[in-house]
């Protein structure tokens, strides 16, 4: 599997992950109804969830993150 495959599997299942979380706690734990409630987690998750990229380097593909609670951006191996 390729690095940017990895990278982009990688973003949709800790958004998805973090967009299920948000709307239950929203749901359950605020006053908000109807559409309001996935569109908040929705934007809550894209914030929250830390961001893969595959960059190619002169030593090959490498997988990269950034996430908003690490400060700086950290190579996964």
């Amino acid at each position: 599997m390729s690095k940017k495959v990895k990278a982009f599997l990688y973003n949709l299942i800790c958004f998805a992950i973090l967009f299920i979380a948000f709307r239950y706690v929203i749901q359950h734990y605020t006053q908000l109804t109807g559409y309001w409630i996935p569109i908040t987690a929705f934007v809550v998750g894209t914030l929250i969830a830390p961001k893969f990229q595959a960059i190619q380097t002169r030593d090959g593909e490498k997988l990269f993150m950034k996430w908003v609670f690490i400060s700086g951006i950290k190579e996964i191996k």
